[in-house]
């Protein structure tokens, strides 16, 4: 049987050597080559992606996983010819994998230009080799996604930055706002923009003139006063106002500042507004007892403010580990470095889930895991027996625990005693049996008696 035989829906019969052939040969037919493009091995695909006779559905499929392979088919050139628009069959991320390709041909540029969908459009725009009538062309595109890409490019022409610059939709002029070659005739025109997100995109502006600080300071928009009160080179009094503005959101921006007065951390913790302590909570310069003090604050949203800093002294610590919210509890219980007295209020969580976590650390140490040991949770004394170094008392208990689970978690303990192995390995659950049965260190008398065992299951484990 030759391959243009097969019939496409018996192709798994052949095996990945044998498609992998089929998929080489001269001879495969497009309908062939269109069965082994859904093929599950990736270099059959990748061989359907190179063939010339693969049909131009198969690797539009096939180019985004495979643009390379598609790219350099040989087939291309005729296909070219004989469907001038060829890429416009092509799905959005099939043309931007091959726009992604090293080296791109200028003609899948420009089927790029030419594709009805905005997102290849976009990422045109983006591709850092485009000549100037390319770019020019995507200025105009209908699409403002593509003048905002088109807009962030690294050079562009005077010309078309003025373009932009009087752009209908403001994501366009916010990105021409932001460009470090605007010239200043712009720049105060965007501080005046309709929309307070270009505004907004200025006040970010590090060498914006003192004048336009100060015109942007009588700006009635949110953000734009947010994002001004994080400026450090705004005169005195602009920033004190900024930082007791009626608009909790300015006041915590105000506290974003690179360096803030001290009296505004004073003044902050006082606030009425969760979002205002909430940004003091993240003031890498917030004083020990400041933080203690938020770590017991009403709101939640400034605890957990506090869960993102690495630097928290130990009454703020111990603090979070009463909070109401048992996964802040529980993101205490799995930090590193928490005290002995954050790990002993952690003993007596209401939640079995954080005592288990506790139960697993490295460095909770004997005594607590005794504690452990008995507590009323099965999940808990299980997380027990996993400890790495529990320590012999702790092993008995687990061992003769109740629960039949435990004791199998106890039985494959590289540090169980051998008095304690011999014990389990007649216990009268077969699954603790069946654990100890698959010790490395079984002693032979104790694995002769598991090879009798009355359950096949250990009697197997243990090599019967």
């Amino acid at each position: 049987m030759t391959f243009s035989d097969l019939d496409p829906r018996s192709l798994t019969a052949l095996g990945v050597e044998g498609a992998l052939e089929a998929a080489g040969s001269a001879r495969a037919t497009a309908e062939l080559l269109s069965g082994l493009s859904a093929h599950p091995d990736v270099r059959v695909r990748a061989a359907v992606a190179r063939h010339p006779n693969s049909p131009v559905e198969v690797l539009s499929a096939l180019a985004a996983a495979y643009p390379a392979e598609v790219l350099g088919n040989p087939g291309l050139p005729l296909m070219r010819l004989a469907r001038p628009n060829l890429l416009g069959v092509f799905p959005a991320e099939g043309m931007i994998a091959l726009l992604s390709q090293p080296g791109v041909p200028g003609w899948v540029l420009d089927g790029a230009l030419r594709h009805d969908d905005f997102q290849v459009r976009t990422a045109l725009a983006g591709h850092p080799d485009l000549s100037a009538e390319r770019v020019a062309a995507l200025a105009a595109d209908a699409g403002w996604q593509i003048r905002e890409a088109v807009a962030k490019r690294p050079a562009l022409p005077a010309a078309l930055v003025r373009q932009l610059a009087g752009d209908d939709d403001y994501d366009v002029r916010k990105a021409v706002a932001a460009r470090e070659d605007l010239p200043g005739e712009l720049l105060r025109t965007f501080v005046r923009d309709s929309h307070g997100m270009v505004r907004a995109s200025v006040a970010r502006r590090l060498d914006l003139p003192l004048d336009c600080l100060l015109t942007l300071a009588a700006d009635e928009d949110v953000d734009v006063l947010g994002t001004l009160a994080r400026r450090v080179d705004l005169p005195r009094s602009v920033r004190e106002w900024l930082s007791t503005h009626e608009l909790d959101s300015v006041r915590a921006s105000a506290l974003q500042g690179w360096k803030v007065r001290p009296e505004w951390l004073v003044r902050a913790e006082r606030d009425a507004e969760p979002e205002v302590r909430a940004a003091l909570a993240r003031r890498p310069d917030a004083a020990p007892e400041i933080l203690v003090r938020l770590a017991h604050d009403e709101s939640e949203s400034v605890r957990r403010a506090l869960l993102e800093r690495s630097d928290l002294p130990d009454g703020a610590v111990l603090a979070l580990a009463a909070s109401p919210e048992a996964d802040i509890r529980l993101h205490i219980a799995s930090a590193e470095g928490i005290s002995g007295a954050v790990m002993d209020a952690l003993l007596e969580d209401p939640d079995a889930n954080i005592r288990t976590v506790l139960a697993v650390r490295p460095d909770v140490g004997e005594a607590r895991l005794l504690r452990l040991a008995g507590d009323t949770n099965a999940e808990v004394r299980r997380a027990v027996a996993y400890a790495e170094q529990p320590g012999a008392e702790v092993l008995v208990r687990v061992a003769r625990d109740g629960n039949a689970g435990v004791r199998r978690a106890a039985a494959i303990h590289p540090a169980l005693p051998g008095a304690l192995v011999e014990v389990l390995a007649g216990d009268p659950d077969e699954g603790v049996r069946l654990a100890v049965a698959g010790r490395a260190d079984l002693p032979e008398d104790v694995r002769a008696r598991l090879q009798a065992d009355v359950d096949a299951s250990v009697r197997e484990e243990a090599g019967g």
